[in-house]
C-alpha cells in the first residue's frame, strides 16, 4: 500500500485502511478532527454543538483518569491528535511530572477563548443563521 494520502479515498470497510487514512492525514484536515463538544450553556448562546479546539480554550474531562477536573489547554498536537491541558500531570518513575496528552473526543469546552476575530464571527455567524431558519420556519 502507498503511503502517503490520497484524497481519492472514499470508503473501507478495513480498519486497517481506515487507520492508514487517519494517520497519513494532511494537517489542514486533521485539524477538523480536533472538534470537541461544547457545554450545554454554550451550546445554547452558539447554537453549535461542537467547535475546534483551540489553545486558551477551558475545558473539562469527560472520561479517563482525569474525569471531572477542568483546566486550560496549553497546546494542540495536530500531528498526533491530541491536546496537552494545564494541571494535568502523572508522575514519572525518576519523579519528574509529564504532561498528559488528551484525546478530544474525551474533553468538552467550557470556555471559549475568543481572541480571534474570526471564530467569534464564525461562532455569531452560526447562531444568528440558525435564529433566521428557525423564525422563517414559523
Amino acid at each position: 500500500m502507498k503511503n502517503k494520502f490520497s484524497k481519492h479515498w472514499k470508503a473501507s470497510k478495513q480498519p486497517r485502511k481506515q487507520r492508514k487514512y487517519l494517520a497519513n492525514l494532511p494537517l489542514h484536515l486533521k485539524k477538523k478532527l480536533m472538534s470537541v463538544n461544547l457545554s450545554k450553556d454554550l451550546r445554547k448562546k452558539y447554537g453549535k454543538r461542537n467547535l475546534t479546539l483551540k489553545k486558551g480554550d477551558t475545558v473539562k474531562v469527560m472520561r479517563g483518569k482525569f474525569k471531572g477536573k477542568r483546566g486550560k489547554v496549553t497546546e494542540v498536537k495536530l500531528k498526533t491528535s491530541k491536546a496537552i491541558v494545564e494541571g494535568m500531570q502523572v508522575k514519572k518513575q525518576d519523579g519528574s511530572k509529564a504532561d498528559v496528552k488528551l484525546r478530544p473526543s474525551n474533553l468538552q469546552i467550557i470556555e471559549l477563548n475568543l481572541e480571534d476575530k474570526k471564530r467569534l464571527k464564525t461562532t455569531e455567524k452560526a447562531h444568528s443563521d440558525k435564529k433566521e431558519n428557525k423564525e422563517n420556519a414559523s
